[in-house]
Formats: C-alpha cells, structure tokens, sequence
C-alpha cells in the first residue's frame, strides 16, 4: 500500500513538473510555479530557509522521501530502473556506501558555489539536470503536437489552439541533456540509484540527516530467513540482508523491500535498536564517527555559502520570427531585469532552462561559454523583451531572477543601444527607415539629419543611454542585414533609471 502511494504522489509530481517545462501559455507556472521553488539546491541558493527547513525536517520524519516523490531526477530514474526490472528481475545486490566520493562531490558543490562557477553548479544539480531535458528534448515534442492540433483546429473552422514557433535554444545545452538522459537512464536500469548515491550533492546531504529519521524500514531478525530477496530488490543497493542492517543515509524510501519480503520480515516504522553481533562491535564506531564529522565539516562549508550569498541580495515584443538575423557579438552579455547584475545570476543559477522555457518572445537563451555554460542571457534575433512582460523573473525558484513589477521593469536599465553606421539602412541604401526610434518603448532614440546643417538629408538615429533601458525593440525590429545597425550593450551591474 505505501509503495503504491509513493508511485501516484511521484508520478503526479513529475508530471506537474514536467508542465512546467512544457507550457508556453503561461498558465502552468501560475499554477505550479510553487512546485520549481519546493527543489532542495534552488530553495538553498534563494535563502529560501522555510523550504530548506521543512525538507530537513520531511527528510527527518521519513527519511529521503524527497528522492522519490519530490524531486523530478529521481523519480525519472526510478522509471528506467522499473525497465530494467522488467527485463531481469532481482537484479541488484548490496554495495558498500563510497562515502569518499559522495563528500567529495559535495565538496566540489560547495567551491563552485563560492567561486561563483556556474557550470560545475549546472552539471552536479539534480532539478537543473531534469529541467534540461525537459525542455531540450520534450518541450520540441510538446510544440509539434501542438501545432499538429492547430492545423486540425483551423481546418475545421476553430481557433481554440493557436501555432508556436519550435526551435532548440542551444546545441551545447541539447547535447548535455541528450548525455544526461543516456548516460543516468543507463545507470538507473542496470544499477539502480547508483547516481543519487554516489554523485549527487542533494542526496548526500540528506542521506545524512535521512539516518536519524524517526520512520524507516526495519528488519525483523525474528522473521527473515535471510534469502535475500529484498537486497537484490533495493535499488539503492543499501540492504545488507547477511548482517540485517539497512545504510539509512541511502536508502530513499521506495518501498520496494517492504513488498518484495514474503516473510513480512522488513516493516516501515519508528526505529529500534537492533542488536549486532559482537563481532561488528568493535570496528563500527570509529567510521561512523568520522563520516559525522565531515557532512558537519560540509555542512558548515554549506552555510557560511549560504552567508556569503546573503550579502549580495543587499545590492541596490515583437513576436515575428527573423532566420536570417545574426547575433552581434557583445563585449557583455544581457541578463533579464530581475536579475540585478551578471555576478547574481553567475552565483546563483543552476541553468535549470525554467525561464528559458517561460520567456514568451523567445528572448532568453542558453549561454555557450564555457564560465556561464547553460545560463540564460539575453538576445534579440527573435524578439524583444516587452516592458510588460515578468515570467522569467515569476518563475525562477533558485533566486538568479528576483521577482519584478512591470513598472520596476519598465525603469530598470539592462544594457544601452550602441549605432553602427556601417549598417545603417539610410546611409547603405539612401531609403527612410526611422524603426528603431518608432518602437523604442522608452523615447531614448531620436532620429537627427545625418548631415549637420543639411535637415533634407536622410536622418539617422542618435540613442540617449540615460533613457535607454535595453529591452532591444531597436535591434530586433531594424530591417538592416545580417547584422542590425543598432544593437544593445549589456551591463554588469543593472540601473534604475
């Protein structure tokens, strides 16, 4: 009966996860937005301390029951794992815990995190790592039936759906979650959760709090005849069916040995001491006690991270696709309003893709850097980022893009418009243009005779940067190609205007 119950409340979560990812309507992220910010890494990296606490203390109660109904990795694996048990049944077998590996893991975690070393971040998080799937590789899927539906709709007279554009935002961004889905779907079909216990930062810090949970599963040493049917079924391979003893710091609470005992020999309850023999006495303690001392060594890394994040939070469209638009190269990038400056968002971000996925005018894309790999920054090929738009701010659960009001929005300067003349279609082609000025949302663009005391002569525009608040309406909506003749510089550090 539990493990039924865990499999609904899983597949139920990851489904709503998974909606996240997939909807461009807006709708889902009203909704379920609380569902993104409930992830353990995004909840630390935001200070959300409430969640942090309440996942502490649900990790206390039931053990790492986060693992396998809360968060969308987890649960994926769990699926290819029920593959690979379809193919051969009792496939798995006890392993000893590689505690070196895992508390080095999370070390790496936690220097990343100080130095500010987005990418590492990127690749060790367990939500960012699913969120990257889903939108790479579901969220195309999700678009083509869309469109498919469209179509049908349209031929018979109805506008109920209407088309989106489907395209992949970056390449290095696919190839990683095309990687991630082959190489932990593999594992998790021949091995089980070999990832969450040996690589993943999360489930290391809550396998240490998970074994002092008040309810776990038990072992009767009455009952068990010792066949150790449930050991070859625990995917978390942390059931020691010789020695009757469970590595709680593993386990993630499945359920799968509960159902799998014929003797009803394992039971999930509050815990008891269970007598060892006298021969394992003598060699425990000293393991235990150091394994202790370094997640509270790793644990205090953690929060003075968390700290030193604290100090930075002090800190002060159109919509027609262009294909043959290149990107300027900028000397630095564009981060959306929200997001304060560049190094916020390098400290905290997980490239999880949630705001790639919610931006509207298909502004927002993956960095190729290898400094910022995956993160979202700005360009403006396809769109503009409309004044009255707060998605991406609305949705980022890990603190990267602080929640914005469209009226900050509108005064708050991302980049300025800088003019190149070689470009400029009144000077190549000798034709009136003036776009650029026509749907500056902000007046900061002025159209001036190009020649000074000519005013017949073909105008051109000069940008006043104090008005300007990069949004790219100019760069987007100029007609001049390959490259438009005006183009936004980002900055560092974002202003009000």
């Amino acid at each position: 009966m539990l493990k039924k119950i865990r499999q609904i409340v899983a597949a139920l979560s990851i489904v709503l996860i998974t909606l996240l990812f997939l909807d461009f309507t807006g709708v889902a992220h009203k909704w379920l937005g609380w569902m993104a910010k409930i992830q353990f890494l995004p909840a630390v990296l935001s200070l959300n301390l409430i969640v942090v606490a309440a996942l502490i203390v649900l990790t206390l109660i039931f053990g790492r029951i986060y693992c396998s109904v809360i968060c969308p990795l987890g649960i994926m694996q769990d699926g290819f794992a029920w593959l690979g048990k379809r193919s051969k049944k009792n496939r798995y077998r006890y392993s000893k815990a590689k505690n070196a590996l895992r508390y080095v893991m999370l070390g790496v975690m936690v220097i990343a995190i100080l130095l500010g070393i987005g990418s590492v971040v990127a690749l060790l998080a367990p939500y960012s790592a699913y969120g990257r799937i889903a939108q790479s590789l579901l969220a195309p899927l999700w678009q083509w039936g869309n469109n498919l539906l469209a179509s049908w709709a349209e031929s018979a007279d109805s506008y109920r759906f209407y088309t989106v554009d489907v395209w992949l935002r970056g390449g290095i961004t696919l190839g990683v979650a095309v990687g991630t889905l082959v190489i932990l779907g593999y594992l998790a079909w021949r091995n089980g959760r070999t990832y969450c216990n040996t690589i993943c930062p999360v489930g290391t810090v809550l396998g240490f709090f998970a074994r002092f949970s008040l309810l776990r599963p038990v072992i009767d040493t009455s009952k068990c005849n010792s066949c150790g049917l449930c050991a070859r079924n625990c995917k978390a391979a942390c059931i020691n069916s010789k020695e009757h003893t469970i590595d709680y710091s593993r386990c993630v609470t499945c359920f799968d040995c509960i159902g799998k005992c014929h003797k009803g020999a394992i039971s999930y309850g509050r815990r008891r001491s269970v007598p060892k023999p006298a021969a394992t006495k003598t060699a425990e303690p000293e393991t235990v006690d150091n394994s202790r001392r370094n997640m509270l060594a790793v644990a205090g890394a953690i929060a003075a991270t968390a700290a030193l994040r604290a100090q930075e939070k002090t800190v002060d469209g159109g919509l027609a696709t262009i294909i043959d638009k290149k990107r300027p190269e900028r000397k630095t990038r564009i981060v959306p309003p929200g997001a304060l400056s560049i190094r916020n968002v390098e400290s905290h971000c997980t490239a999880c893709q949630l705001c790639v996925a919610a931006c509207p005018n298909g502004v927002l894309r993956p960095s190729t850097k290898l400094d910022t790999l995956m993160q979202p920054e700005s360009s403006y090929e396809r769109g503009y980022c409309r004044p009255e738009c707060t998605r991406c701010s609305d949705v980022c659960p890990a603190g990267a893009i602080r929640p914005i009001t469209r009226a900050e929005k509108s005064s708050t300067q991302i980049g300025h418009a800088v003019w190149v003349k070689a470009n400029c279609i009144p000077l190549t082609d000798g034709v009136e243009c003036g776009n650029c000025a026509r749907h500056c949302p902000t007046g900061a663009i002025t159209m001036v005779p190009s020649e000074r005391n000519d005013d017949t002569s073909r105008k051109i525009p000069v940008v006043n940067t104090e008005r300007c608040i990069g949004c790219g309406a100019c760069e987007n909506l100029c007609p001049a190609r390959p490259f438009s003749a005006i183009y936004v510089e980002g900055h560092e550090i974002h202003r009000t205007i």
